[in-house]
């Protein structure tokens, strides 16, 4: 019994990629050899125009005639009560797709259509633009940072037959398709690089989407991408050095700190103006990872005198440019820790001891020569940050709004020089 071989079934040629479905050529799958009756075998090209069922054979085509040849006649005899049945009104922005004894048609519409009772199943499909937002979440970035990111995107359909054939729940797949393709794209980028190429990276995401949506006759036209807050700060990992300017003095240090670190430095110290020589500030950046001392700067006075200078200078414009609340943990020298907040997020500000705005938008925590030293302008904030002396807890970018504060401060003091010099 066991005397003839065995032999293979007629495989598929996998040589030739493919894909099976609405979109496949009918052609290439009545060669011989193919194993036919799966379930998309000779469907109908809708999306070349062509709703030809070469699956139904003469007796069947025969049988449909007829059946569609009677319930014309009865929809005629019966006109003045089913008209108000079988006329359907399509307004411009939308198409009906009618499904006659259960195969799809063209679709129809604008205008008054013929929807025949019976063996006429039909549904409206709305071409107008539809919009969506994607509520941010988590992306890891390719340096390591965590940042929320969300997208508000727009689409419409281009194909009413597509839309209903290929997809069951088309605004919940898009909506999944849009965000897996979001974390997908972004998990490629760099934080820097998501921060300054937003709009060019939303048109790359709406070119991704469109890939996989456009067999649903489905078509996006934008995507806005919405940056939230750095939950994490890029961790150690591959950079391209930064290239500082020669003219400037005072930055060298920063070739040897890590490359995420150059890369914030390089973003805010281009926002804030620090880039430009300053005659009265001395600054030594040094590496974390350095066992070597850090510079002191010497300061004067104390953290109580510098809470009454910062309450003189606060005002409605300061608040405006600044639009946050922080929160201070000072620690002295004999291990005493004072907290202290400065509150530019409404009305014309305030600063004071203790915790009054609520929850701050950033804590910073120093010792208390090193925030005398950066509210006297010896010592910027991204300096301490970098070498470890300013640990912040928030936007980073928040945090470095205090420049407007510190320059302020330093413009009153120099006012009032130049008044002691008059007199």
């Amino acid at each position: 019994m066991f005397s003839k071989s065995y032999q293979l079934l007629p495989q598929r040629d996998t040589t030739s990629p493919r894909t099976p479905g609405l979109f496949v050529d009918t052609d290439s799958l009545t060669q011989r050899g193919y194993y036919q009756g799966f379930s998309f075998d000779k469907i109908p090209n809708v999306s070349l125009n062509d709703f030809t069922d070469t699956s139904q054979g003469w007796l069947s085509w025969i049988c449909n005639l007829i059946v569609i040849f009677l319930v014309y006649i009865f929809t005629f005899i019966t006109f003045p009560i089913t008209g108000w049945f079988v006329l359907k009104t399509v307004p411009n922005y939308q198409r009906v797709v009618v499904f006659r004894l259960g195969r799809v048609g063209p679709p129809k519409g604008p205008g008054i259509v013929l929807v025949l009772p019976l063996i006429d199943q039909w549904q409206r499909v709305d071409l107008r633009t539809r919009a969506f937002n994607i509520p941010p979440c988590q992306v890891i970035t390719l340096d390591g940072g965590v940042l929320s990111v969300g997208a508000d995107i727009q689409f419409r359909i281009w194909s009413p037959v597509m839309s209903v054939l290929s997809v069951q729940d088309l605004n919940a797949s898009t909506r999944m398709t849009a965000q897996k393709a979001l974390t997908y794209s972004l998990a490629k980028k760099t934080v820097r690089e998501i921060q300054t190429e937003r709009v060019k990276l939303g048109e790359y995401l709406g070119m991704d989407i469109n890939e996989m949506t456009r067999p649903w006759g489905l078509e996006v036209d934008r995507v806005e991408l919405t940056l939230g807050s750095l939950l994490k700060a890029p961790g150690e990992g591959p950079s391209a050095p930064l290239i500082m300017p020669p003219s400037v003095s005072g930055l060298e240090g920063l070739t040897g700190l890590p490359g995420p670190i150059q890369q914030l430095a390089m973003h805010f110290l281009g926002q804030s103006g620090i880039l430009q020589p300053q005659k009265d500030d001395s600054i030594t950046f040094t590496d974390e990872l350095s066992s070597a001392p850090q510079e002191v700067v010497t300061t004067s006075g104390s953290v109580d005198e510098l809470l009454g200078r910062v309450k003189l200078v606060l005002s409605e414009t300061l608040v405006h440019q600044v639009g946050a609340c922080f929160q201070f943990n000072i620690s002295s020298e004999d291990g005493q820790h004072h907290s202290y907040y400065v509150d530019l997020s409404q009305g014309s500000g305030a600063a004071g001891a203790g915790s009054l705005c609520g929850e701050p938008d950033v804590t910073l925590s120093l010792s208390d020569s090193d925030v005398l030293a950066m509210f006297q302008g010896g010592l910027q904030p991204f300096a301490a940050y970098t070498s470890g002396r300013l640990q912040i807890q928030g936007d980073i970018k928040t945090a470095m709004k205090l420049e407007e504060l510190i320059k302020l401060l330093k413009d009153r003091v120099g006012n009032v020089e130049k008044l002691e010099r008059v007199q």
